[in-house]
């Protein structure tokens, strides 16, 4: 489903949202992220190129960036103290 963005992103929307109730913080994603590439590295062996390691960072980078913006969404600006 990851070249078809639009099917998988809602999904993981909505798995973002469970993902708070386990108590996963935003800082969470990037150490997940590494874990994923280097098990993917090493399952597939010298068949991983710098050209899937790419592909697989920007596919995680889409996923974690939906999932993180959907779970803590910004509060808008941040409102400076008057002096």
């Amino acid at each position: 489903g990851l070249h078809m963005p639009e099917r998988i992103l809602p999904t993981a929307r909505d798995l973002a949202g469970r993902h708070v109730a386990y108590g996963v913080t935003p800082a969470m994603y990037a150490p997940v992220g590494d874990a994923l590439i280097w098990t993917i590295e090493r399952g597939m062996g010298d068949g991983f190129t710098p050209e899937t390691r790419e592909a697989w960072e920007t596919a995680y980078g889409m996923l974690s960036t939906a999932m993180v913006e959907s779970a803590y969404p910004k509060a808008g600006a941040p409102k400076v103290a008057a002096e």
